[in-house]
């Protein structure tokens, strides 16, 4: 299954502690083996400062702070079959409080927020219990395949 991830950082935004390109990729890849799509995918990263973040959680959201992760899923016209899946935002200043709070490996928490984005573009939730409890399943199940810890169980 190929998936291609296309990566980029906001203007200005230093480049340290953002994993690379071929990061990005294998924790999408591995997003997607865990749901056992076997088709073509293809999806952009990109990475922002919490101002930007901020907006853009504004703007699509009506929620006045910067999050770790958003997603939008592509949507493609009736009868378009393109491998398109969407568009993430990862907001690093946001991601490397949250890992630092929460005692974990800033790579981890890019990993987890990652697949946690490219699950919200296949169409997983977290609205609804039921909902939240299979898509943390997914999430778990993608995380041990790369050595990550559970990042919901609590210590």
């Amino acid at each position: 299954m190929p998936v291609q991830v296309h990566v980029s950082r906001a203007a200005g935004l230093s480049a340290r502690g953002i994993p690379r390109a071929d990061s990005f990729r294998n924790w999408a890849q591995t997003a997607l083996q865990a749901v056992r799509r076997r088709r073509a995918s293809e999806l952009s990263v990109y990475i922002v400062d919490s101002a930007e973040g901020r907006e853009l959680n504004r703007h699509y959201r009506s929620r006045d702070y910067a999050t770790n992760v958003l997603s939008f899923p592509a949507e493609l016209p009736p009868g378009v079959r393109l491998p398109l899946l969407g568009d993430l935002i990862l907001c690093a200043p946001v991601v490397a409080r949250e890992a630092a709070e929460q005692h974990k490996p800033l790579r981890h928490h890019y990993a987890h927020m990652t697949i946690h984005g490219v699950l919200h573009l296949l169409g997983y939730d977290h609205l609804v219990d039921a909902e939240a409890e299979r898509m943390e399943a997914l999430e778990r199940r993608a995380l041990a395949q790369l050595g990550i810890a559970d990042p919901y169980e609590t210590a």
